[in-house]
């Protein structure tokens, strides 16, 4: 996915070519001086960078590889700029300088465009690891050194992936949901590349928040069901579980699409609050119990039989 619309924060992530530590790679041990996890990143070809544009000090109190961590990411590696006309451990201060060439290190400065002063943070990973965990590191800077950017900045995201592959059932599965159309013609990727089929889905997205998103729906048959095949769902099963919407999609149903806003979230950032709760009338706390009210409440077990419900002893609270 990709934005379309001004940044409140700057400090762009920059996405580094496989090539540029690939040729590299070899010289890096494990256990690396930063645990940052190179071979994954090389067989993705997925390195991101992020420069700062300020000197910040790597201490105990900064929590970066804290903040990455949450998100799954192994370590956080970082280069200081001292002097970015000498892409050298001369000009360059970090544990990873004397494993990479002048070329390479030449390269990385160009493609972040970093100057003296700045810091580069790198993370390698699978992909929504390491765009998760330098989105979060990049807002936690962005925040804290002061580089938020005033007023109203919207944007949108676009071209999602169609498709996000599940490490532990080894299948792909809906970004999205399953009635998502695909960009055109992106359906024939499906079977070949399905990571790199993109949807017709977009989200809105307001200083940082996401305020709505939605997409535009399948109203093809034919179209579905390639869909229904990349999900792993065989012919009959989808006759059993979606023969409904296939078969009336055969009649001729219309393009169509929708969004849905979060007018909460739009209160809040109007109100300058960090919490959608601080702008609910009667917000439920964080176990999901309503105190206005006061429920959950308990059932009787005649309604519990009314509803064809029964509670097994595991599933009662200790």
């Amino acid at each position: 996915a990709h934005s379309r619309g001004a940044s409140p924060i700057g400090l762009e992530c920059v996405c580094l070519p496989a090539g540029a530590v690939e040729r590299e790679h070899e010289q890096l041990e494990e256990p690396f001086a930063v645990r940052i996890d190179v071979d994954g990143a090389l067989e993705l070809g997925h390195e991101l960078a992020v420069a700062t544009e300020c000197q910040l000090r790597l201490d105990a109190g900064f929590g970066g590889v804290e903040v990455t961590a949450i998100y799954g990411a192994k370590g956080l590696a970082y280069v200081k700029v001292n002097d970015a006309s000498k892409p050298n451990e001369q000009g360059l201060q970090s544990p990873i300088v004397k494993f990479l060439s002048v070329d390479i290190l030449a390269q990385i400065i160009a493609r972040t465009g970093a100057k003296s002063g700045d810091l580069i943070f790198f993370a390698a990973d699978r992909a929504k690891i390491v765009d998760d965990g330098l989105g979060a590191l990049r807002a936690k800077i962005g925040h804290e050194r002061g580089f938020v950017q005033p007023g109203w900045r919207p944007l949108w995201v676009v071209d999602f992936p169609m498709f996000e592959y599940d490490e532990q059932k080894k299948t792909w599965g809906a970004r999205h949901h399953p009635f998502t159309a695909p960009k055109d013609g992106h359906e024939q990727r499906f079977d070949a590349d399905p990571g790199n089929a993109l949807a017709k889905a977009y989200d809105v997205v307001l200083n940082g928040w996401e305020i709505g998103g939605g997409s535009v729906r399948i109203h093809r048959p034919e179209v579905q069901a390639k869909v229904f095949k990349a999900l792993g769902i065989g012919e009959e099963d989808q006759q059993k579980k979606f023969g409904f919407l296939l078969d009336s999609l055969k009649y001729g149903a219309p393009p169509h699409g929708g969004i849905a806003f979060g007018v909460d979230r739009m209160v809040a950032l109007m109100a300058g609050v960090d919490l959608i709760r601080d702008v609910i009338a009667f917000p439920k706390t964080q176990r999901g119990q309503d105190l206005l009210i006061g429920t959950p409440s308990a059932v009787s077990e005649q309604q519990l039989r009314e509803l064809h419900i029964r509670i097994r002893a595991s599933d009662q609270l200790a």
